[in-house]
């Protein structure tokens, strides 16, 4: 392993190193298959002979029907043609850097302090990339108004009927009935996708809500074990048989008490939740790669000596049914509050005045109480 400065650092080595290191809650997604690598990101983005690629429209093939024929030796039969969609899909990247002085080394008695930075980088880019796929399923769920015609009504159709909503089931409803229950996940689904509810198979939910499924003991935690043999907490569950990630980065909402009067009842503060509910192939991410994905820069006069370690990193994005429009986004890297714009975001369509069918997008969500 190159040593860990400006002078030795190999950076092809230093990324061989940190592709390496386990990479848990990722690889958990891919186990659930909602999340998975995607080909024809890679053969768009990667492979072709197009350079500097951050947005494409690539084809959405419907699927055949029609009503079947009588076969009786009298009719002739009339064909259909299968629809075909248009899919918009993009690419994203982020980069950072970190700056650790000599001096510091110094004063410590030969501090790593670097060293501490590089055990960290793969955490820090789990955690932007689950921002990113959050950002991602906030804009999805706000393209309500985006289109015109049967477009905008058929993504305003996809936002109802893929959200389940029990923060506020009526006056005669209860506390509980507004927490997440044993019934909850399979409604959500149900209403979302109706008999092709079974594609479900991941929950990202924030820890109030898992404590509260623990409670009502709906959720099995899983555990693993680590290189020294001791069994640890996953941080994840299993519930109904669909894997749950537990992150506390899930959106939670404050919302502030009504002052009653005698004609309106009086409302109490809380909390409400986003529970995101995933199925097979849901969001397709993968990696397209930075020139330089690592390196290290040396400055020997700034603050008596400097190394920074820099890291760029790029993916491709598409989500299964839904098509990134870029219709506002200002450089050729959408930002998270640019992915959030439901602007940004409709069903896939034939390029006219057809969307494909709601129900065949596993993605839904639950908003509840805390």
């Amino acid at each position: 392993m190159a040593k860990f400065n400006a002078k030795s650092f190999n950076e092809k080595a230093f990324g061989k190193y940190m592709s390496a290191i386990p990479n848990v809650k990722l690889n958990k997604l891919r186990e659930s298959r909602a999340v998975v690598r995607d080909e024809r990101l890679r053969s768009t983005f990667v492979n072709n002979s197009q350079t500097g690629s951050v947005y494409a429209v690539i084809p959405f093939f419907g699927l055949i029907g029609g009503e079947a024929q009588n076969y009786d030796g009298v009719n002739s039969l009339t064909p259909e043609n299968t629809d075909t969609y248009e899919q918009g899909v993009f690419t994203y990247g982020r980069m950072m850097g970190w700056t650790e002085a000599d001096f510091s080394y110094d004063v410590t008695g030969g501090v790593d302090f670097m060293g501490n930075v590089r055990n960290q980088v793969m955490r820090y880019w789990n955690e932007v990339d689950q921002d990113v796929l959050l950002a991602i399923l906030d804009g999805i769920f706000g393209m309500n108004t985006t289109g015109t015609g049967s477009i905008k009504t058929a993504n305003a159709e996809f936002v109802d009927r893929h959200t389940l909503d029990i923060t506020s089931q009526g006056a005669s409803s209860t506390t509980d009935e507004m927490l997440m229950g044993a019934s909850t996940l399979n409604s959500a689904i149900q209403k979302a996708c109706g008999d092709n509810k079974q594609k479900f198979t991941l929950v990202l939910c924030h820890s109030t809500v898992a404590t509260n499924l623990e409670n009502l003991k709906l959720l099995a935690y899983l555990k693993y074990t680590d290189t020294e043999g001791i069994e640890r907490d996953l941080g994840m569950g299993s519930w109904n048989g669909r894997l749950v990630i537990i992150d506390d980065s899930m959106p939670a909402e404050e919302v502030k008490p009504v002052a009653g009067s005698e004609t309106v009842t009086a409302q109490e503060g809380y909390t409400k939740y986003t529970t995101y509910v995933l199925g097979e192939g849901a969001i397709s991410l993968e990696p397209v790669g930075a020139k330089v994905p690592y390196e290290m820069v040396r400055d020997a006069k700034l603050h008596g000596g400097e190394d920074t370690l820099i890291s760029r990193r790029r993916n491709a994005v598409a989500v299964s049914g839904i098509s990134y429009l870029k219709a506002v986004q200002a450089t050729n890297s959408p930002t998270n509050a640019e992915m959030k714009n439901g602007k940004n975001w409709s069903l896939v369509t034939n390029g006219e005045d057809k969307a494909i069918p709601h129900k065949a997008i596993p993605i839904a969500r639950i908003i509840s109480r805390g």
